[in-house]
Formats: C-alpha cells, sequence, structure tokens
C-alpha cells in the first residue's frame, strides 16, 4: 500500500517533468532483466558497484540490447564483497559517476516491466540512490523470478515445495545456462532465461542481434 501510494505521489509530481514519460503505461512486448552486484547483502546499508540490463522481446534475449555498467568505488567496499562478485578497488578506478550511471540505466529501461532474481533487493538498492537524485523510486511494474519459480513448483504434484531457491540450483533445475556468474549483465541474462523457461516452457534463445 505504501508502494503503491509513494508511486501515485511521484507520478503527479513528475507528469510534466523530463522523466514523466516514465511514470506512463507500457504498451510495448518488450521486458528489462536487471542486476546489479552490491558490497553488502544488507540492502540497508549496501552500494551499487556495478549494474546489468537485458532487454527481452518474446522468446528472445537481446544481448545485441543491454546495458553494463561498472561504477566508481563505493567507500564500503569490502574484501568480503570483493571476493564474491571479482571487483577490486583497482578495477573500478576508472568506473562510471553514479550519476551518470543511473541516467543511463534510467533511459535504456524506460517505462519497461522488470524482471530480476529477489528483484525486492535489487530495487531496493538502486532506489536507494534513484531517488535522492531523481526524486522518485522506479516505477516499473517488475515481475520476481525467483517468486515465480516457487510458486510454479508449488502448484506442481511432483514438487509441492522446493528443495532450494539458490539462483545456481533453479538454473540447474531448469536447465539453464549460468552466464557470467556474479557478474551483473551474466546474472540478468540468466535471470532472464530462467524466467523464458518458466513462462514458455521450451528451451529459450539468445540473440546477439
Amino acid at each position: 500500500m505504501f508502494r503503491a501510494l509513494r508511486r501515485a505521489h511521484d507520478r503527479r509530481r513528475h507528469a510534466n517533468g523530463e522523466y514523466g514519460w516514465l511514470f506512463h503505461p507500457y504498451t510495448g512486448d518488450e521486458l528489462v532483466s536487471i542486476d546489479c552486484e552490491t558490497t553488502r547483502l544488507d540492502a540497508r546499508t549496501a552500494e551499487p558497484v556495478s549494474i546489468g540490463a537485458v532487454k527481452v522481446r518474446g522468446d528472445r534475449v537481446l544481448t545485441s540490447e543491454s546495458l553494463s555498467l561498472r561504477l566508481k568505488r563505493p567507500a564500503t567496499l569490502t574484501g568480503d564483497s570483493i571476493r564474491v562478485h571479482g571487483l577490486r578497488g583497482i578495477d573500478l578506478d576508472d568506473g562510471e559517476c553514479l550519476d551518470e550511471a543511473l541516467a543511463k540505466l534510467l533511459d535504456f529501461v524506460g517505462n519497461r516491466p522488470l524482471l530480476g532474481w529477489r528483484l525486492d533487493f535489487g530495487l531496493s538498492i538502486l532506489n536507494r540512490q534513484i531517488r535522492p537524485r531523481f526524486g522518485f523510486d522506479l516505477p516499473n511494474s517488475g515481475i520476481d523470478v525467483a517468486q515465480l519459480y516457487h510458486r510454479q513448483r508449488r502448484r506442481s504434484m511432483m514438487e509441492p515445495e522446493p528443495r532450494s531457491l539458490r539462483f545456481d540450483a533453479v538454473a540447474e533445475a531448469l536447465d539453464v545456462p549460468i552466464m557470467g556468474r556474479h557478474t551483473a549483465l551474466g546474472d540478468a541474462v540468466t535471470t532472464a532465461l530462467m524466467y523464458l523457461r518458466l513462462e514458455r516452457g521450451a528451451v529459450p534463445v539468445r540473440h546477439k542481434a
């Protein structure tokens, strides 16, 4: 309820602004799968170090229409997080400033629906950075692929309760290749492939063009 009220307030406030079009209903046939690698696993304090996004159209993951952003080193980068995503401080020295990266993300995503693995986690981190800079949260509708998998498995007579909701385990269960694990774009592509498998049953295809 709070999220819906905040979205309605943001829509009224920004209706005639630069990003007012983000609040328009989407009438196309594309989704965008997003992911971000972070400094921590606590959404209240984590900061993004990289952001990935890829468009999905029909049964195709359009890898040629993707976004991969490496950000400048945040203050909270630690050895523990480096061991997960492999991005060291030196790797982020030439990263993009957060303001420019978020503007690119907004332009790329537009008002398309979003896909994500544990989507609320990623949106919490991104919105904590977007709101003070742009004055709103991402207004897009979204599909959490982890929850989608859980619901579908619970409805299955063969497996009423999923044994694991780990990213790698679900990809293996769906016979989906893991593309660049613990890279933002790789995880976004894998998440898109898992979504297509769940929605269409057939093996989805990746297209570079």
